[in-house]
């Protein structure tokens, strides 16, 4: 966006501001307002202060009763969940186990992004008004947390405004849901301008009481890190997210603004297409390296880790070995990173049949996490030097995740934050065969191996608290030794914010408007 705009817009959002507003300035901006059409934290976040979940999650992420009272396993296949009564969404509308029914089943719809959460799910029956079974193809002890990123959405509207499927964020297709809303939040949408602004204000008919005073919120992504950084410091908004490493201690000393820190459950790390048989824009033809695993662990042994930590996150950064971050459950310390070894590297390719190196694209967004473009590039210097000549195509996200949904890359960037707080869900996601269903629903590079899929099986219906994170750790070695994917680091969150505001930072990257505070 440019300059000139950005002051524009912000300046009108400093004269709409009242003593209880916020002014956001991010990154990058939810793509839709479409809860369904795309499984990325930026778009959960904004979109969950509009829609709810059954089961959502507290300050210290535990799970906690929303649009359901309370749940219980009527059988080792069956959840029966009680519904909250007298909740409306936001045109008024009484919330019902109709909408609940609808929802389950719209996101396994084309478009939908959000197969991965629910596709253990056979069936979703409506027992009365205010109470609805869910039926699992297998045991599925954890589903209250698989769906507590799941928002409902009102049948009604969805169908009066003709958005039963969800936006499909791979052909870029839009519908009324992608631009207006309807949810039982704390807040509804005022004002929707994709990739400029969004207004929100506080619903008159929430079913809660909201902990904070905040009655409107002003959210301006900014992609710009300079730009963002001088909007907070100048105090046109109240919070920026991220703040660029390199300025943290320039917030921080400013007297009238502060860092909020915490690590993140996000795991970044980079994907190979291990499908096709000639890989996309390369130098290599009628073959696909990455198939051969001296490729691939070629690559990863050439990733200097320690010094992308070093040098490009000054530190803000924990190196992995999986694709699991520290905090989440099922997370194996006693897998390591492979050694950084050039000479290994270069050893490797000429064993594969590349003693000189090849050329390909690597893409990578620019906007979506934290100095996403400055690792690609740090990444793309340290395969130079065992003669891979990468092509780096950096975008926005708003292009960048269509291009890779659509599986149109050969090494690409990707971060995850499991929405369970639990392997199963990164396993299932990433890790497993893609069966057009759920499974492998973002493993954009095709990775495929039949005993990780069986294992995830397990895991998803294992009670055994032992046995289970014997079976993740199983799992995670199998992917760490095939070298399906190559791990980088858990990144940290810094978000940027006036000293008149309290806010909750979790540790999933989620940003409640509910939880903020204006101080007089």
């Amino acid at each position: 966006m440019h300059k000139t705009l950005v002051a524009a817009l912000l300046a009108a959002g400093c004269m709409a501001a009242s003593a209880q507003a916020v002014r956001i300035g991010a990154q990058g901006d939810a793509l839709s307002m479409d809860p369904h059409s795309f499984n990325e934290t930026v778009q959960l976040s904004v979109t969950g202060n509009v829609y709810e979940p059954l089961a959502g999650r507290n300050k210290d992420l535990s799970l906690r009763p929303m649009l359901a009272t309370k749940w219980e396993q009527t059988s080792p296949t069956v959840w029966r969940f009680t519904l909250r009564q007298g909740v409306q969404f936001h045109d008024g509308t009484p919330f019902t186990a109709d909408d609940v029914v609808f929802t389950m089943m719209r996101t396994q719809l084309e478009g939908s992004d959000m197969k991965s959460y629910t596709n253990a799910i056979k069936e979703t029956r409506k027992v009365d008004d205010f109470t609805v079974d869910i039926e699992t193809k297998e045991p599925a002890p954890i589903l209250p947390s698989m769906i507590s990123q799941v928002y409902i959405m009102s049948k009604k509207w969805t169908e009066a405004n003709n958005a039963v499927n969800p936006v499909d964020r791979r052909k870029g297709v839009e519908n009324t849901a992608s631009f207006k809303s309807n949810g039982t939040g704390p807040y509804r949408v005022r004002e929707r301008q994709p990739s400029v602004r969004t207004v929100f204000g506080r619903s008159g008919n929430y079913w809660d009481k909201i902990e904070g005073n905040v009655q409107e919120v002003v959210y301006t992504p900014i992609a710009n890190d300079a730009t963002r950084v001088a909007a907070l410091l100048s105090g046109q908004v109240d919070v920026i997210d991220p703040v660029p490493v390199q300025d943290l201690d320039r917030i921080n000393n400013s007297g009238s603004t502060r860092v909020v820190t915490g690590p993140e459950l996000r795991a970044i790390f980079l994907g190979m297409d291990q499908k096709r048989d000639e890989l996309l824009n390369s130098t290599v033809k009628g073959k696909n390296p990455f198939k051969d695993k001296r490729v691939r662990q070629a690559f990863y042994q050439a990733i200097d880790i320690e010094g992308v930590h070093k040098q490009v996150m000054r530190g803000s950064s924990y190196n992995l070995a999986t694709l699991i971050g520290k905090g989440v459950n099922g997370f194996d310390p006693d897998i390591k990173r492979l050694p950084y070894d050039p000479a290994a590297a270069q050893k490797l390719l000429a064993e594969a049949g590349y003693p000189d190196g090849f050329g390909l694209t690597m893409n990578c967004s620019n906007d979506r996490y934290i100095n996403d473009s400055r690792i690609c590039q740090a990444v793309a210097a340290n395969l130079s030097k065992i003669g891979i000549k990468v092509q780096l195509q950096a975008e926005t996200k708003g292009t960048y995740f269509p291009r890779i949904m659509r599986h149109e890359t050969a090494f690409y960037i990707l971060g995850w934050t499991p929405s369970t707080y639990d392997a199963h869900n990164p396993l299932l996601a990433l890790m497993n065969c893609n069966d057009g269903k759920g499974a492998g629903a973002f493993n954009y590079g095709n990775y495929c191996n039949p005993k990780v899929d069986a294992l995830t099986r397990q895991v998803q219906s294992e009670t055994d608290v032992a046995k289970r994170t014997a079976q993740i750790h199983e799992a995670l070695k199998i992917v760490a030794d095939d070298v399906g994917y190559l791990p980088l680091h858990q990144q940290f969150m810094n978000w940027g914010v006036s000293k008149n505001v309290e806010l909750v930072q979790m540790a999933d990257g989620f940003m409640p408007f509910k939880w903020m505070t204006v101080k007089k």
